[in-house]
């Protein structure tokens, strides 16, 4: 039979497993480790997180603008300004005498040369008026021719016999004489008077030119209206040449000169210019407007510019009379006044005040304020300070120029 051992050796008798203590320590080590490597780890990525996020604060906190600079505003530019043209000479025909309208000879569009006749009055009143007038006239002849031979014959009667006539009567006949004399006179006036309203019956043109405007018709009822208040019966234009008026701002007028050449454009002519000189100014400024009138001289010989119609003028003016510009969104308007936003080399702002030459609705001409290098912050944010640092974005408009008028 196999012999059995008791328990308690067979257990002495297995293999001992038990960790040792240096194994134990270790362990702890490695653990220990483990642990503290676990703990700085998740502290380097908190302050790290914390540095990252205080770096981020940092920078929101420091506005992001966008700037541009300013563009000189030079001949390529030219001052473009409405004008209204005019007739060289236009003269309205009024009625200087009363009566019906006989008949017209031109109308509208017509061309006509000096002393054309444009229409016929019919004057049966002033008709008669002259057949008295000459009637009286020859009264006043004969009772003049009468008091002459009466009166010579006093003065021979006199000479020849003193004693027979006075010197007073004498006197008196010459005095009638006198008086016969002027009164011939008043009547020659007023035929001549009455004649010269009969030639009025007779409408001409009073240049050559062309008929702008016809007010009457055959029959018409014509009233004589010397004040020229009424509507006049033609009017006759001289469109050979035009005169071409520019009301043109304060800062522009030293800039501008008798004999200066300007460009054109009407809009029934697209593409097609017109060359104008100026020929005067008014020298002085408008207190209501600001402006000087200048007055140009256009020559249009085949007619196809039309009087008392719109014009756009083009000046060329020289850089010196011109000033800098800006996006409009950079114009900044307070209690302060009218100011833009500049920034210094250290990329810090300051706002700088300006005056405002000519808008030309995206951007604006300045005419005081602003240095050509200064760099200016478009749409600078609400809340910005003299003196704030800011950070420089790009501009998504660099290089592309400023809108022109």
């Amino acid at each position: 039979m196999p012999e059995y051992l008791p328990m308690s050796e067979h257990l002495h008798s297995l293999p001992e497993h038990t960790p040792s203590p240096r194994r134990l320590r270790l362990a702890a080590v490695i653990g220990a480790v483990l642990c503290v490597s676990v703990v700085v780890i998740g502290v380097a990525s908190r302050l790290s997180d914390a540095r990252s996020l205080h770096q981020w604060t940092d920078e929101q906190a420091i506005p992001t603008v966008v700037i541009s600079e300013p563009e000189s505003a030079n001949g390529s530019s030219p001052l473009e300004l409405p004008a209204q043209m005019d007739a060289f000479t236009n003269a309205p025909i009024y009625a200087r005498t009363s009566g019906y309208l006989k008949s017209w000879e031109k109308d509208i569009g017509a061309t006509v040369k000096t002393g054309d006749v444009l229409g016929i009055i019919d004057t049966p009143d002033l008709d008669q008026q002259l057949l008295q007038a000459q009637a009286d006239l020859a009264t006043a002849k004969a009772n003049a021719a009468l008091a002459a031979t009466t009166a010579k014959r006093w003065q021979v009667l006199r000479q020849t016999d003193p004693d027979s006539v006075s010197q007073q009567s004498v006197d008196q006949y010459n005095g009638d004489l006198a008086a016969k004399q002027a009164q011939t006179n008043a009547a020659q006036a007023n035929v001549d008077r009455l004649k010269a309203l009969k030639s009025y019956a007779r409408l001409v043109a009073p240049f050559d030119g062309r008929v702008t405007a016809r007010n009457t018709d055959v029959g018409a009822l014509i009233t004589a209206d010397a004040s020229g208040t009424g509507t006049p019966l033609f009017t006759v234009s001289d469109t050979s040449k035009l005169r071409v008026y520019v009301q043109v701002p304060q800062v522009y007028a030293p800039a501008i000169h008798r004999n200066d050449e300007a460009t054109l454009t009407v809009p029934e002519y697209p593409g097609k210019s017109f060359t104008a000189k100026v020929e005067a100014d008014a020298r002085a400024i408008s207190p209501t407007s600001g402006t000087t009138l200048v007055q140009l001289m256009v020559d249009n010989p085949d007619g196809k510019l039309l009087p008392s119609s719109y014009a756009s003028v083009k000046f060329k003016i020289g850089s010196g009379a011109l000033g800098l510009r800006v996006p409009a969104e950079a114009l900044i308007f307070d209690d302060k006044g009218l100011r833009v936003a500049t920034l210094d080399a250290n990329d810090h702002v300051h706002f700088k005040p300006v005056t405002i030459r000519r808008d030309y609705g995206k951007s604006i001409e300045v005419g005081s304020g602003l240095a050509p290098t200064d760099r200016v912050v478009i749409n600078p944010p609400d809340g910005l300070a003299d003196g704030d640092e800011v950070r420089i974005a790009k501009n998504p408009q660099a290089g592309k120029p400023h809108e022109k008028a």
